[in-house]
């Protein structure tokens, strides 16, 4: 691992420290996040070889616009044949993204017309109609991600459900996830939630099927871009760096 502005950390150097807190009593557990399946099998590994603690869950961004998990070795690796770590998936609704609530008007750093930019940061919707984190989440607002949300708001109002309910109970039907983070301005999207999470039925093969289609067909939208630039020298949509 490659600390800010302090150099390489070893696996074994992270695996003692997490130890150490342990021994000291001030966590009983400790999981990683955002890391890929080279860095948790290297640290389930290197915990085992050392005889200390291993990693419990691994915290990642997941959600219907954001398969990669799936798709690049991490769900193999957290798999209970083999490192056996808790998969936590993190913004199931893309930032708010995958509840429809912005469909019809753009996030307020998205939009063009100065008073609907005022009256969207006075009355936020979520975290998209907030400066920092409308920076921060642009990947959801990509127009491949914009064009993949519409294609699944028609799949949820073919199947007579919200968007918000197709997003989570899909993310709960997987494989890979252990459990689901999510988040909620008020406590009436808090009740939905759990309804949601709660209900008995999964969703039918052919709306799985249908969402799975549209995955083929963008397969990675929030890191697709139609306005990719000559200039922009490695670097993607947001400002990842382009092997």
């Amino acid at each position: 691992y490659w600390r800010g502005m302090g150099g390489p950390t070893s696996f074994e150097d992270l695996c003692i420290a997490m130890q150490d807190l342990i021994d000291e009593g001030k966590i009983r557990g400790w999981g990683m996040c955002n890391d890929n399946a080279y860095g948790l099998a290297g640290c389930t590994r290197t915990a085992k070889a050392l005889g200390v603690t291993p990693p419990c869950s691994l915290q990642g961004d997941f959600s219907l616009i954001d398969r990669k998990s799936e798709e690049n070795g991490v769900a193999e690796a957290a798999s209970p044949f083999n490192e056996n770590v808790g998969f936590m998936a993190y913004n199931a609704l893309a930032g708010g993204f995958l509840t429809g609530k912005y469909m019809d008007r753009p996030a307020a750093i998205d939009n063009t017309e100065r008073d609907k930019v005022i009256e969207a940061m006075q009355n936020p919707r979520g975290r998209h109609d907030e400066i920092g984190w409308g920076r921060t989440l642009y990947r959801y607002r990509s127009e491949a991600a914009q064009e993949a949300i519409q294609d699944y708001a028609k799949i949820a109002k073919s199947a007579g459900i919200s968007l918000t309910e197709l997003s989570l109970r899909w993310c709960r039907q997987r494989t890979l996830v252990t459990t689901t983070l999510v988040g909620h301005t008020d406590m009436n999207q808090l009740k939905q939630s759990i309804d949601y999470f709660t209900k008995n039925d999964p969703l039918p093969d052919r709306i799985m099927w249908e969402i799975d289609r549209v995955h083929m067909r963008n397969r990675l939208p929030i890191f697709s871009s139609n306005r990719v630039g000559k200039d922009w020298d490695g670097e993607g949509e947001i400002g990842e760096t382009i092997p």
